[in-house]
């Protein structure tokens, strides 16, 4: 991609990358090859999970949506007159330091392994580059943290409330319809219809928890709401929206299951239709966050917007 940079004289030239020079690619080549040397066991881990949890395959996508932040700023980045910050040389050896305490600690936590990652990968662009680098930077770095599987206790104690909160909200909804009594048991959700009970329980699945959702949704919003020009309440109430938006759309999914279910057949509450069913959460989520994103840009008009309307040009006589 070619950024267009206004020169002294009025005129536009296109900014590439080609203007760090070979010498600062040999340096972050360099640089890049020992990150990933010395963090080979934690690339491989995050990868293989990846790979075999779905609930973390949307990882592959973060690291290219840092990659656009950083050409969305290409023609400041190149612009900067950067100095070495030493800060930036202490706090990498601090990172290191604590990561091979970390790593070879017998109660040494493998997240804050993965963690250390980024965190080097932070204090390298800070000692580069000094602040004004990490001003451009900081959000690309920061956002690949969402690539970063969640401890796996962790991540279950997270989705037993989601659980819960969706078998209660979901029965309520199913006792709305005529001989159907329905009762949340936890994460389980006990079904007479008609005077019969349906065997089994519509159980709330740790698949189900809408944590696949949460996670890859809130990380979707994080970017929509940088990469869209906006005041930065806007930004900050857009950011707060995606888990509200995240949990309402996996109660949907929960109560919409449950009405198959029950309504229609079990077979269809199952397999590949549950899959799809889940998949389409993903556009209601996003056609609630863009309502929020449109309704709140129409709050208000700009004032430069009202006044060009209002002017009236008068022409004089000879």
């Amino acid at each position: 991609m070619e950024t267009p940079v206004h020169g002294l004289a009025g005129t536009t030239r296109t900014a590439h990358w080609r203007e760090l020079g070979l010498h600062a690619y040999i340096r972050i080549f360099i640089v890049g090859a020992l990150i990933c040397y010395l963090f080979r066991m934690e690339i491989r881990g995050i990868i293989e999970t990846w790979l075999a949890d779905s609930s973390w395959s949307h990882g592959f996508l973060i690291p290219l949506f840092s990659a656009y932040f950083i050409i969305q700023n290409k023609k400041q980045i190149l612009n900067l007159q950067t100095r070495p910050n030493y800060i930036g040389l202490l706090l990498l050896v601090l990172v290191v330091g604590f990561y091979a305490l970390n790593r070879f600690s017998p109660s040494g936590y493998e997240y804050f392994c993965r963690i250390s990652l980024i965190a080097t990968l932070g204090a390298v662009v800070f000692f580069w580059g000094g602040w004004r680098l990490v001003r451009y930077t900081w959000l690309p770095i920061v956002f690949l943290v969402f690539a970063v599987p969640l401890p796996a206790r962790f991540y279950r104690a997270l989705t037993i409330p989601m659980r819960q909160w969706a078998a209660a909200v979901a029965s309520g909804l199913l006792n709305l319809v005529p001989e159907l009594e329905a009762t949340a048991n936890g994460v389980v959700i006990d079904v007479f219809y008609r005077g019969r009970a349906l065997e089994p329980g519509l159980d709330v699945a740790e698949a189900c928890a809408g944590m696949r959702l949460l996670m890859a949704f809130v990380a979707l919003g994080v970017a929509m709401a940088y990469l869209h020009e906006r005041a930065l309440w806007q930004r900050i109430i857009l950011l707060a929206s995606t888990v509200p938006i995240a949990i309402f759309c996996n109660i949907v999914r929960v109560t919409v299951t449950g009405f198959i279910y029950i309504l229609i057949h079990p077979r269809y509450a199952q397999g590949v239709y549950h899959d799809v069913l889940g998949l389409a959460m993903l556009p209601l989520a996003l056609g609630l966050y863009g309502f929020l994103a449109w309704f709140m840009s129409s709050l208000f008009v700009r004032e430069s917007d009202g006044a060009c309307q209002d002017i009236v040009i008068r022409r004089g006589g000879a």
